[in-house]
């Protein structure tokens, strides 16, 4: 048993996304390292994901972002902090539905739920504080953005369940972690614009890519157990899909951009975007699950070209 002066230990659970020996370890107390892991604080990749819509949506939205600097920086920051929070909310309500599962798979049984270092009701806890957190920082926010922020509860709270019913549940976790785009410009605009819109549709298609990728880690545990997945269901046709996927958000994102008025350096900028997601899957290994895990980390860059190509026309 753990004692008070060391706090839980992680098990040996062979591959895993953990580090035993990150920040976590050597800054966090004890008795609060459990639940910075399962807000998955020392693993930001997650949150990035879910915030590059938010940020991409801002500054599509925003006339005159170079203009109103100080404007832009304060949404950025709101959608930053709400997305480290509801990132954190969505990993709870999916370790507390998936503890069972998760205790059967090599890289999740050392989460904190299923290794029994946070209870169900600590868990449940945890959550709430998160979300009432999560609710001041969505009152800044305009009505309209307010309303949308409420909605994505439901596709927070029901995504978890996705992977027992459907072999995609990738295209519902789309769903849930491009909501951003939505509330960004309804953040700025108070309303929902079709190039908010366009860009909702193409973050989905952008996450079908990726979490295909990140599901591929998982692909024979999730096969034993009975788990469903987009990785299962294309197998060895998934690089032939991703390049499809990827194509989309490509022409997608720069369908949003033209619909918003983007200007001249936008599209050249957003092909160097291109060119990462290309680089992805020319260089992915499906049956490595460190190289797996590399591959969907790196659309943190994807993430971040696409911001820039969207400042960019905004020039």
């Amino acid at each position: 048993m753990p004692t008070a002066s060391t706090g839980p230990t992680l098990p040996d659970s062979g591959f895993t996304d953990i580090r035993r020996d990150g920040w976590v370890t050597r800054r966090i107390p004890a008795r609060l390292r459990p639940y910075v892991t399962l807000a998955r604080l020392d693993r930001p990749i997650g949150t990035w994901l879910l915030l590059f819509p938010c940020w991409w949506s801002v500054a599509l939205a925003m006339p005159q972002p170079f203009r109103d600097w100080p404007s832009l920086l304060w949404l950025m920051a709101l959608f930053g902090i709400g997305a480290v929070l509801m990132r954190g909310a969505g990993c709870t309500v999916n370790d507390i539905l998936d503890r069972k599962f998760d205790a059967m798979v090599e890289r999740t049984r050392s989460r904190p739920i299923p290794s029994g270092q946070v209870s169900v009701r600590q868990a449940l806890a945890f959550l709430l504080a998160q979300l009432l957190v999560s609710l001041l920082i969505l009152v800044q926010l305009g009505t309209t953005a307010i309303g949308l922020g409420v909605l994505s509860l439901l596709l927070v709270f029901t995504y978890p369940l996705m992977k027992r019913i459907t072999w995609w549940p990738q295209a519902f976790l789309g769903l849930t972690f491009n909501w951003g785009a939505l509330m960004g410009w309804a953040a700025v605009q108070n309303d929902v614009g079709w190039p908010a819109v366009a860009l909702y549709v193409t973050g989905i298609a952008w996450t079908l890519g990726y979490d295909t990728i990140y599901a591929h880690q998982d692909k024979e545990d999730d096969a034993r157990i009975g788990v469903k997945s987009t990785a299962l269901r294309l197998g060895d046709q998934s690089k032939i899909w991703i390049y499809g996927f990827y194509t989309l958000t490509y022409v997608g994102i720069g369908i949003a951009g033209r619909l918003a008025g983007l200007g001249g350096l936008f599209l050249p900028v957003l092909s160097l975007a291109a060119l990462q997601l290309a680089w992805q899957v020319a260089t992915w290994r499906p049956d490595d699950q460190g190289d797996c895990l590399d591959k969907f980390k790196s659309n943190r860059w994807f993430g971040w070209l696409v911001l820039a190509a969207i400042l960019a026309g905004k020039i």
